[in-house]
């Protein structure tokens, strides 16, 4: 079942397209990375998600359902642009925003409490936005978003401006809202993170969705074919074994004397059978492209659905 569908989407600036057609699945209790290059169209999206902008044409379904203006009190989002006022104090103005997601105020200051224990920034309540670091404002702008628990949560680069420690922090937050029921869309350009986090994506290029399904089939999809084999033992035989039906593409040996190759079969089963007993296989692997791989690839290639 899907929390969101966008089914050919298209909104036009001026002389520029933004989106051309742009149809998205998103599945419940999912992590979807919606990805792209510097001005695709991702935030077009998100916009139009949020009911911040309408589409030209196409429609958007929430729940299975046309969607209404209704339901952004279900949409929690974390744009890359954060608006804070950086006058107020910190606990007074996370607890005005939460009273505006429809929190009673009790609520919301039970919640609050809570989220400043577990983001360890409870000593930060009565100091002033502006009095913050990046990536403490970042944790602000985190817990606002996700503090009504709503089905949806956007986040546009939630990354930024925090150390590798925080990072895992929220990482870490992220997947346990997933856990508990919620559906995350997840914009970035960190392909680790991608890979790490998400369970599907959709790739936008150029206005168009040129690339989506689950992260581990695309990634299978562009293998070529190309296994990594450690070994130890008659580096000649193996030589003629491969040399005779497969492309070897790399070679090298250290002081240990085990031999990595690298090599083209379009069958690894048969040939880890026939390597077996002419040398000690050390490590047989095939080598899958990353997204990041991918991501070049295909905004390279300008690929179209």
């Amino acid at each position: 079942m899907y929390i969101l569908e966008t089914n050919n989407v298209v909104k036009q600036y001026a002389n520029h397209l933004a989106l051309d057609n742009v149809s998205i699945s998103v599945k419940k209790g999912s992590i979807f990375g919606l990805l792209g290059p510097n001005g695709a169209g991702k935030t077009t999206l998100i916009r139009i998600i949020n009911r911040i902008t309408a589409p030209d044409s196409g429609s958007l379904l929430f729940d299975g359902r046309p969607m209404q203006a209704g339901d952004v009190v279900n949409i929690g989002y974390m744009p890359e642009e954060r608006g804070l006022y950086k006058k107020m104090k910190t606990g007074e103005h996370a607890l005005y925003l939460a009273k505006l997601k429809g929190l009673s105020h009790r609520d919301a200051l039970e919640r609050l409490k809570m989220w400043f224990d577990k983001m360890d920034i409870r000593d930060w309540w009565n100091k002033k936005i502006e009095e913050l670091s990046k990536g403490m404002a970042q944790k602000i702008q985190f817990i606002v978003t996700v503090i009504h628990e709503p089905a949806l949560l956007i986040f546009d680069e939630p990354f930024s401006g925090f150390d590798p420690i925080n990072t895992q922090l929220l990482k870490n937050e992220i997947l346990a809202l997933r856990d508990r029921g919620a559906t995350i869309i997840f914009s970035t350009h960190n392909m680790a993170s991608v890979e790490e986090l998400c369970d599907d994506i959709a790739l936008i290029s150029k206005s168009k969705c040129v690339l989506a399904g689950n992260i581990r089939e695309i990634k299978r999809s562009y293998g070529s074919n190309v296994y990594r084999i450690a070994f130890r033992g008659a580096t000649d035989d193996a030589d003629s074994l491969l040399s005779g039906e497969h492309e070897l593409l790399e070679k090298s040996e250290d002081r240990h004397n085990i031999t990595e190759i690298k090599v083209r079969s379009d069958d690894g089963n048969r040939l880890l059978s026939a390597l077996i007993p002419r040398v000690e296989i050390v490590e047989f692997s095939e080598s899958i492209p990353t997204m990041n791989d991918i991501f070049i690839s295909v905004v390279k290639s300008g690929a179209q659905p």
